[in-house]
């Protein structure tokens, strides 16, 4: 609770550094707070609206009447109401007299709980401080280098993982028995959500905001999901959200036209309208946007002690012609938003101090900004990039007719030129399985034998490629139908056989990474991979090596893109020895055939391209191997000479 303590001065202060674009911490004077006032207890609420004729506050405490005019301070162009009479779970709005005369009821900006659908009013309510009990996960956070660790999401929308057998969705509550348990069982390492905050409309999947502070309704209260954040925790499981600074949602109730004239957004229509997503864009260069988001971030970090943050859309922020409507070029007369460029940087910088530790992901498409590394070099000051060309030619190719391959087969190889470009991650997300692209599963080619296999193929691909994973749920077990934001997942497909043992596979292969320092220790330098053949077009075998710190520890990734078994395979390896099989896509367990592995293979001295031994093994048809060495012998190196 507030008290006179807090000064007219301490406010005028802060909505200073609001209008400056330095208040991190905006919603500690906008919105409602609990006060004491002449001996009272009440609430001040308190809303910016600078052009405004005349603020009303009105909810359920009032009937929705005029009986509560707020008082425009003329310096700041806020409003503000001291009243004593909502109470907790009253509803409430602000009437707004516009800049030109139109009166339109508007939801608070800083609102931290809303109603459910289909109503949008804030809710008075409480969240007591929470005493947390996550203190090891932070201190094991603060002791390692996560650039240096696996980091494997599972990509979730909260509310059709699961669904009540009457149809409705889990709630935080609900999802803190069963969802975090299934994720440890699997052997991830976090959860990344979709948007959590408060939005309208179901059918945007959580992108298109009205609430920037407020868990959405449709989720549960904001005291479930820190519990599910904290049970994360104590089961070393760490959390992500997706957030959404760029563009909000168009209804006239929210953010657009707040006071009548474009407050939030950019004056110029053209740059206002998003018409990609039927959406208004933010004007990131205006101060006063620049706290409201920024402190919407801090305020999800810090409220629900998450790990990080995934930011959406970030080339529509970069990028002038990104939308599909008219666009004028900047002063230098190229495409680059520098209101947006530089707000990321801003956001980056003061996140990173505030919270070294959180983890920073970029969903982004192009190639001409640096987007992860320092602020100082230009970079935008990400931790990771979605590896979006990565996604698409890996998905093209994997599409294909086999007979066709050999002719494409850089679409896999290429990325092996541009991986230390960026920090990446490797996506399989959410939007490669909706608006009739067909679900993982079903992309693949052939029979659904064929298919599966392909699919054990590919994420045994995407594991053992540099960069940290993500998949989306459902495809860990082959899900075949597309994903519907408004129906649960298609569970009872577990009944199958081959979607239990894809379901096994991913666990298998989930604990296979975190248990290899190769597929992650180095993965920051070149020094992390060795290419073996990455040119046998014909045959369509791709075979690599990843390395770890220790010489002795590092692995053979052989990976077959047709249906032809491949017997006495060629395959180089930099060391004299045995290497035993400790990975084959087709063993039965996986929904394959095999019931055993190859034996451990035995080095010939017979050079393979670039490595003085070379071993030979069946490989599977669309199958993939990992190699380890078994026996080996190492040259000692001998000391330079002084």
């Amino acid at each position: 609770m507030q008290t006179n303590e807090y000064l007219e001065l301490e406010i005028e202060d802060a909505v200073k550094r609001f209008h400056t674009g330095e208040n991190f911490y905006s919603q500690h004077i906008f919105g409602y707070h609990q006060i004491e006032q002449d001996g009272e207890t009440g609430f001040v609420f308190r809303v910016w609206a600078p052009n405004a004729q005349q603020v009303w506050l009105v909810g359920t405490f009032n009937d929705w009447d005029e009986s509560l005019p707020m008082q425009k301070n003329e310096s700041y162009g806020y409003w503000e109401v001291f009243t004593v009479k909502p109470a907790e779970n009253d509803l409430y709005k602000y009437k707004v007299r516009q800049a030109d005369g139109r009166e339109v009821h508007k939801i608070d900006p800083f609102a931290f709980a809303f109603e459910k659908r289909p109503g949008n009013a804030a809710v008075i309510h409480h969240v007591q401080e929470k005493k947390w009990k996550d203190g090891l996960w932070y201190g094991r956070k603060k002791r390692s280098n996560y650039f240096k660790r696996p980091i494997n999401i599972y990509e979730v929308h909260a509310s059709s993982w699961k669904h009540h057998e009457d149809g409705t969705p889990y709630s935080f509550a609900d999802l803190k028995k069963e969802l975090i348990p299934y994720v440890k069982e699997m052997g991830y390492t976090h959860i990344e959500f979709m948007p959590l905050m408060e939005h309208p409309l179901g059918a945007s999947w959580g992108y298109q905001l009205i609430g920037y502070f407020a868990l959405s309704s449709y989720y549960g209260k904001p005291e479930e999901f820190q519990d599910f954040v904290e049970e994360c925790h104590r089961n070393n499981i760490g959390v992500f959200v997706d957030w959404v600074p760029g563009h909000c949602c168009i209804n006239d109730d929210a953010l657009p036209k707040y006071d009548g004239t474009p407050q939030f957004e950019y004056e110029n229509p053209d740059r206002a309208a998003n018409i990609r997503w039927g959406s208004v864009n933010f004007d990131l260069g205006k101060p006063e946007v620049q706290s409201f988001l920024i402190s919407s971030a801090l305020f999800w970090l810090e409220m629900y002690h998450i790990d990080g943050i995934r930011v959406d859309a970030v080339s529509s922020m970069l990028y002038l012609d990104y939308d599909d409507g008219p666009w004028e070029p900047n002063h230098e007369g190229g495409n680059r938003n520098y209101e947006g460029y530089y707000f990321l940087q801003k956001l980056n910088a003061v996140v990173k101090l505030a919270h070294p530790e959180a983890i920073m992901i970029a969903e982004e498409s192009s190639s001409d900004t640096q987007i992860t590394g320092l602020v100082e070099t230009g970079a935008l000051g990400f931790d990771y990039k979605w590896n979006m060309g990565w996604m698409n030619d890996v998905l093209t190719f994997y599409e294909m007719d086999p007979v066709f391959r050999k002719d494409h087969f850089n679409l896999i190889t290429f990325s092996f030129m541009y991986m230390m470009q960026e920090n990446f991650i490797l996506p399989l997300s959410h939007d490669e399985v909706v608006h009739g692209k067909k679900s993982l599963m079903h992309k693949m080619w052939g029979d659904r034998y064929k298919q599966f296999a392909q699919l054990r193929n590919l994420y045994t691909y995407k594991m053992t490629h540099p960069g940290k994973k993500l998949l989306f749920m459902g495809s860990e077990w082959g899900q075949f139908l597309e994903w519907k934001y408004d129906e649960e997942l298609e569970w009872r497909d577990l009944d199958d056989t081959l979607n239990k043992s894809m379901q096994h596979f991913t666990s298998s292969l989930n604990t296979l990474y975190k248990e290899q320092p190769a597929l992650w220790e180095l993965e920051e330098s070149y020094d992390t991979i060795s290419i073996i053949d990455a040119d046998n077009r014909d045959e369509s075998v791709l075979s690599f090596i990843r390395k770890s710190k220790k010489k002795k520890d590092f692995l053979i990734i052989i990976l077959n893109m047709t249906p032809v078994e491949r017997h006495d395979f060629p395959i180089g390896v930099p060391f004299e020895g045995s290497y035993k099989e400790i990975w084959n896509t087709e063993m039965e367990a996986f929904g394959g055939t095999w019931e055993v592995h190859n034996p451990d293979q035995l080095t010939e001295e017979v050079r393979f391209k670039e490595y003085p031994y070379r071993i030979k093994t069946v490989v599977p048809a669309l199958g993939a191997l990992i190699l380890q060495p078994d026996t080996i012998k190492i040259p000692r190196t001998r000391p330079s000479a002084k």
